[in-house]
């Protein structure tokens, strides 16, 4: 095998980016796929008890890795070998104590540092307002302490190129609870946090029923008023709308199911949503490529044999993670080795389906997704079980539902978003839908097209025919399909699924509501939707109590400039005028291409203008125009000229300087670490590096 070791080149960029270690030169230690797996292979095999067995464990979770079968988290691929954490989720509980709040501080940046992402319930803070004994004043509430902490998370880089992720939560029943829906609605505030309502039974109940419910308050420990369900169920469901914040976690029904639930309740999740953990408790998360288990000619076109052989032996490395792992918290070591909680998930499920000719939202997709899932569940636990006869029982096995019975981990089983993994092992993420067939990533002046390896061996066997109904994409799926598909694995999930509903930009209110409801209905632990074009960058905002952005009136008199650039179409001169010594307004005329080009033409400059008079940067004017394509492009002393409005940037940036990082318009999402264009997802991951804002 080549060095490349059957790797696409996209998944190697992204192993040398983010997983190969190097030493203090920045030199690769790490040479291949193959020098990574044996690395982190060998360190996790440590936890097993006899050099014999270490090394004859290593050969096997290194068989599993490089086959792409089953992947660790991106932490255990990063730290192993290296003295860092390998875990990805922890929950640190908040009390109500300004001694607790900034503890959780230092704590939250201590994970962030070392790699992790921290879940966070504000529940038990006083509401605003409330009196504070000790300093005669007032407190300032949940949501001014979430802020801290992101501030905090702003400043802590992990490794230099990721930020740290964070899961803030609020009961539906606190009395703060407008003010955490609201807090996100600008589009620009705590941009390190996802935010869920921790929804329990008794305010979806009385949203159904359109009845109020009691706000309790949490400091008091007693009822304080009464809200009407649909009127706070609709703040919601209108901010997920705008900005794909707040989802909604279901609270009760996660503690419902939750086997450890002698040591308390549970309050939160990880960033994602698919880890609910008690406070201090973290998790290691791997999954396994279903797709590399179709086999057309065994029963369902499905390897269940070898897939039971895989499960094995991914529950018992992830089961060794714990043991070998550094944690970043005493307390975190402690709940983390006294629930031995582990997620074993998939990926590769939309390639499985397409494999197999299923359509992702046909009622046969669905039958096979709960029996997967169960499967993967049964064979997970009896794994489990063989592990407590060799090793012993997780330690508070005496305060959980297996109380009596033989069990080495809390749980086994977790749906998580497998965006980087899933690149390197080249199959869909986790149980998403493709969201692409092909795309096009822009990094600069250069193009890295991305094509979906099963849809491009079939384009090459029939040439020129129409793709089959089961090549269906992310957004070809009614929001109905996502639900019922992440309920199928919800079923058999001990801990919970990550999965986007994904709706049109079209999308209404009404359309979010609906969702939001159904979730509730098809019994799954919580859910989060995306609305197409709905971004954390939002060129135009209107933020609460910003006025109204008015053109300025135009003086009788103004100064000029007109510079002459080539274009496919002719020359085009740009007039650009000036006032208060900045530019005002730009008009454009092009000779020679006909009325319908010079109609164009004039329409931009009188667009931009408007924008200029509003007072918005001509950097901005530049960000929208620069690279945008056309059918007549052309080369020039000054470089390519794409189209007429990249020539209008071009002009501008003549007289204003360069602008990096163009091509943004208000539908695309570049990578913060390398420009490529990101797909418009709720928490994309990028097809050249594989950065990842919510890893």
């Amino acid at each position: 095998m080549t060095e490349s070791q059957g790797f696409s080149p996209n998944a190697l960029r992204i192993l040398k980016a983010r997983y190969f270690m190097k030493n203090a030169k920045g030199e690769f230690l790490d040479k291949s796929p193959a020098d990574l797996f044996d690395r982190v292979a060998k360190y996790v095999a440590t936890a097993e008890r006899t050099p014999r067995e270490r090394q004859a464990w290593a050969k096997t979770f290194f068989a599993a890795m490089i086959a792409r079968d089953f992947l660790p988290n991106s932490p255990t691929l990063t730290g192993a070998g290296r003295d860092m954490c390998l875990s990805a989720c922890f929950v640190l509980p908040i009390e109500d104590s300004m001694e607790s709040i900034f503890s959780t501080v230092k704590n939250a940046a201590l994970v962030h540092k070392e790699g992790g992402g921290t879940g966070f319930d504000f529940s038990r803070l006083r509401p605003k307002g409330s009196f504070v004994q000790k300093t005669q004043g007032v407190a300032s509430g949940p949501v001014s302490f979430l802020k801290v902490i992101d501030a905090a998370t702003e400043a802590v880089k992990q490794g230099g190129t990721r930020r740290g992720a964070n899961m803030g939560l609020l009961r539906a029943d606190h009395p703060d609870i407008a003010e955490f829906i609201l807090m996100k609605k600008d589009g620009k505030s705590v941009g390190n946090f996802n935010i869920s309502v921790a929804a329990t039974d008794a305010f979806m109940e009385a949203v159904k029923k359109g009845t109020s419910y009691e706000i309790v308050d949490p400091f008091l420990k007693k009822v304080v008023d009464r809200k009407d369900a649909r009127k706070v169920f609709r703040m919601i469901v209108e901010s997920a709308w705008a900005i794909g914040d707040p989802g909604l976690i279901f609270i009760d029904r996660i503690n419902k199911g939750n086997p450890t639930r002698g040591l308390g309740p549970i309050e939160a999740t990880n960033p994602c949503g698919e880890q609910p953990l008690h406070p201090y408790e973290s998790c290691n998360l791997g999954s396994i490529n279903v797709a590399g288990f179709y086999a057309p000619q065994a029963r369902d076109q499905f390897d269940w044999n070898r897939f039971a052989q895989v499960i094995a032996v991914a529950v018992r490395f992830l089961d060794d993670v714990i043991d070998v792992n550094r944690y970043p918290l005493p307390e975190i070591e402690a709940m983390s080795k006294g629930n031995r909680r582990i997620g074993l998930g998939v990926m590769g499920w939309a390639d499985l389906l397409i494999l197999r000719g299923l359509k992702y939202d046909s009622a046969p997709a669905l039958a096979f997704a709960e029996k997967l899932a169960g499967f993967l569940r049964a064979e997970a636990e009896a794994a489990s079980r063989a592990l407590a006869k060799e090793r012993g029982n997780f330690p508070n096995i005496r305060r959980s539902v297996f109380k009596g019975r033989k069990m080495r981990n809390a749980t086994v089983f977790t749906i998580a978003p497998t965006g980087t993994i899933s690149r390197i092992a080249g199959c869909s993420s986790s149980i998403e839908p493709v969201f692409a067939f092909e795309f096009t990533s822009h990094i600069i002046d250069s193009e890295i097209k991305d094509l979906h390896p099963i849809y491009e061996a079939w384009k090459e066997k029939n040439p020129g025919k129409k793709h089959p109904e089961y090549f269906v994409t992310a957004h070809d799926i009614a929001p109905e399909g996502h639900l019922r598909m992440q309920a199928a694995f919800q079923k058999h999930v001990d801990n919970s699924v990550s999965k986007t509903i994904n709706l049109p930009h079209t999308a209404t209110l009404k359309d979010v509501e609906k969702a939001y409801l159904q979730a509730y209905d098809l019994g799954t632990k919580g859910i989060t939707i995306y609305r197409d074009g709905c971004r954390e960058d939002q060129v135009l905002t209107k933020g609460p109590g910003s006025e109204k952005r008015l053109p300025q009136e135009r003086p009788d008199t103004l100064t000029s400039v007109t510079d002459k650039i080539k274009t496919g179409f002719g020359n085009l001169y740009v007039t650009i005028s000036f006032f208060n010594q900045k530019p005002f307004e730009v008009f454009t005329s092009i000779g020679k291409s006909g009325y319908t080009t010079m109609a164009d033409a004039e329409a931009i400059g009188r667009l931009v203008s408007l924008a200029l008079r509003s007072g918005v940067e001509p950097k901005e004017v530049v960000n929208q125009l620069k690279g945008i394509g056309g059918s007549e492009p052309i080369f020039t002393d000054g470089g390519l000229v794409h189209s007429i409005p990249d020539a209008i940037a071009k002009v501008l940036e003549r007289h204003f300087g360069a602008v990096p990082n163009g091509s943004r318009d208000l539908f695309q999402l570049l990578c913060k670490q390398c420009g490529a264009t990101l797909p418009d997802e709720k928490c994309p991951t990028c097809p050249n590096c594989g950065f990842n804002k919510c890893s």
